[in-house]
C-alpha cells in the first residue's frame, strides 16, 4: 500500500463513486467506500469486495464519521431531480452536515479532502460557457435549491474550514457525467433517454428540446478528480470538471434512437422550473493546472452506457 494510502470515499457505492473505488484500488490504494445505499447500489461495488484492500461501510454523512484517512473524497449526495427531490431536506442535510461532518474528519486525522460540488451551483447561468468566476444564477426558494443551494453551502464550508483550520481542500464543479452504473430510474437525461428507447417508449423531450448540455464519459471525470486530489495544496479551487462539447437534448435523443435501434418516437412535456437553458464548462483552468482534457466522444461513451442498460434491463 502507498503512504498516503487509506482513502474513504463517501457515496461510494453510486454511480461516480464505485468507478473512483475501483480505480483507487487499481492504483495500490486502501479503500473505505461509504454509503448509506439511499441511491448507491451494492452491486456497483460487489466485484470489488473480494479485493484486501477494499471495505465497505453503511453509513450516513449526515452522522459523525470516526475512522483513519489520508485522503476523502466526499461524493455523498443524491444527484438527480428525482431523488435530491424526494427529500429535499434530507439531501440539504447531507450537502451540509455532511461536509461538516466529513471537514471535522479531515481536520481531526489531518487529511486532504475533496468536495465533488456540482455545475448546479451556477444555475440557469446567465454567463456562457460558465467559468469558475461566475457566481451564478441560482433560485434559493425553488424546487432545486435543496441541492443548488446545498452544494453552494458546503463550498462555502470548505473554503472556511481551510482558511480557518488550514484543512487541505479540494473542490471540483461536477458537469453532466453519464456512463455504466447510471440508476436506471434517475431522470438524468442520459438514462432516460435509453431506457425509454430500450423498452419502446415515447423518448420525452421538456421544452422544445433546443436546451444544451455538455456530457462527459465517467472514465475521463474520474481521472480528472484524481489529478485534481494530486495537486499541490495551494490548488484548491474550486475547479470546473466536464466535457466542454455542447449538444442540444434534442441532437442527444436522436443519437441515443439511432445507436440503439429504437423505434421510439419524440414526445414533448413542459419544461420544468429553474431548469437550465445552457449548460457547457469552460475548463481552461482544468486544462493548465492538470493538463487534463476528456478522451472519450460522446458516441463511443454511449456505446458502452447503452451495452450495460441493455445487460441491467434484460
Amino acid at each position: 500500500m502507498r503512504d498516503d494510502g487509506r482513502i474513504v470515499v463517501t457515496g461510494g457505492a453510486g454511480f461516480i463513486g464505485s468507478h473512483l473505488c475501483e480505480r483507487l484500488i487499481a492504483a495500490d490504494y486502501e479503500v473505505l467506500c461509504v454509503d448509506n445505499y439511499y441511491t448507491g447500489r451494492r452491486r456497483n461495488i460487489e466485484h470489488l469486495l473480494r479485493e484486501p484492500r477494499f471495505e465497505a461501510m453503511r453509513h450516513d454523512v449526515t452522522f459523525p464519521l470516526y475512522v483513519e484517512a489520508d485522503q476523502i473524497y466526499n461524493l455523498a449526495c443524491p444527484a438527480s431531480p428525482i431523488h435530491y427531490q424526494f427529500d429535499p431536506v434530507q439531501t440539504l442535510k447531507t450537502s451540509v452536515h455532511g461536509a461538516i461532518n466529513m471537514l471535522g474528519l479531515a481536520k481531526r486525522v489531518k487529511a486532504k479532502i475533496l468536495q465533488a460540488s456540482t455545475s448546479e451551483v451556477y444555475g440557469d447561468p446567465e454567463v456562457h460557457p460558465q467559468p469558475e468566476s461566475y457566481w451564478g444564477h441560482v433560485n434559493p426558494i425553488g424546487l432545486r435549491a435543496c441541492y443548488d443551494e446545498g452544494k453552494r453551502a458546503a463550498e462555502t464550508l470548505f473554503h472556511d474550514y481551510h482558511r480557518q483550520h488550514g484543512v487541505r481542500i479540494k473542490v471540483a464543479r461536477i458537469f453532466n457525467t453519464y456512463g455504466p452504473r447510471m440508476h436506471p430510474n434517475d431522470g438524468r437525461v442520459v438514462s432516460n433517454f435509453i431506457v425509454q428507447a430500450l423498452e419502446g417508449k415515447p423518448i420525452t423531450l421538456y421544452g422544445d428540446g433546443s436546451q444544451t448540455r455538455s456530457f462527459c464519459y465517467v472514465s475521463d471525470l474520474v481521472e480528472a478528480i484524481q489529478c485534481l486530489m494530486a495537486t499541490p495544496d495551494q490548488m484548491i479551487g474550486p475547479m470546473n470538471l466536464g466535457n466542454p462539447t455542447e449538444f442540444s437534448i434534442r441532437q442527444l435523443a436522436e443519437l441515443v434512437i439511432r445507436m440503439t435501434g429504437s423505434t421510439s418516437r419524440l414526445e414533448f412535456a413542459p419544461l420544468p422550473p429553474d431548469d437550465p437553458k445552457q449548460r457547457q464548462p469552460d475548463i481552461t483552468l482544468a486544462r493548465s493546472a492538470l493538463q487534463w482534457e476528456p478522451k472519450v466522444a460522446l458516441e463511443d461513451g454511449l456505446k458502452d452506457t447503452i451495452g450495460y442498460f441493455r445487460w441491467l434491463l434484460k
